[in-house]
């Protein structure tokens, strides 16, 4: 028992940085996507430390800090909400099954949470696929629009992820086994 409160501990500092970086926008686009000052790397972090499920447990907590803030939550259905937020952020939790192999992991949970996202802007957003976008003619195909917007702000966010865990690991600033 001792040990689940150090760990819940962990997870709720995990997610008061994740909260606070995720603050520091970069750049916002219209419907609550953003790019941050690395908000998922203390999530993404917390899994590689402690596992997937613990990782997926504070992802969804973040997604809950998340929400809280109105210019970060744009809700058009219940199902897009589950997908965007829980289970978008929970995914991120995905990247504590590759704790021997950070960058991977860190590309796994930020890819299924990019899966998420796509699922959602291809199910609920098709209808602002516009003929073109960030200057490309997607013709407003929903898959193009939803790849292209959702990829717009979590490809930067995956190199930035990739970039400050690659430093606190090199640099042992961080400490990833228990």
């Amino acid at each position: 028992m001792k040990s689940n409160t150090k760990i819940l501990s962990e997870a709720a500092v995990a997610v008061a940085l994740a909260g606070v970086l995720n603050f520091v926008k970069i750049f916002t686009l219209p419907q609550a996507g953003s790019i941050t000052a690395g908000a998922m790397v203390p999530v993404l972090w917390f899994a590689l430390r402690r596992g997937a499920k613990w990782g997926v447990l504070a992802g969804v907590v973040f997604s809950f800090v998340v929400m809280l803030n109105p210019a970060d939550f744009f809700v058009v259905h219940p199902v897009q909400l589950l997908l965007d937020y829980p289970i978008a952020f929970g995914a991120l939790g995905l990247a504590g099954f590759f704790q021997k192999h950070e960058l991977t992991g860190v590309a796994v949970g930020i890819g299924g949470r990019f899966l998420a996202h796509f699922l959602s802007g291809l199910i609920f957003f098709a209808i602002y696929a516009p003929q073109v976008f960030l200057g490309l003619n997607i013709g407003g195909n929903a898959y193009s629009y939803s790849a292209l917007y959702n990829g717009s702000f979590m490809l930067p966010e995956l190199v930035i992820s990739l970039l400050v865990i690659t430093v606190l690991v090199r640099r042992n600033l961080i400490d990833l086994y228990k």
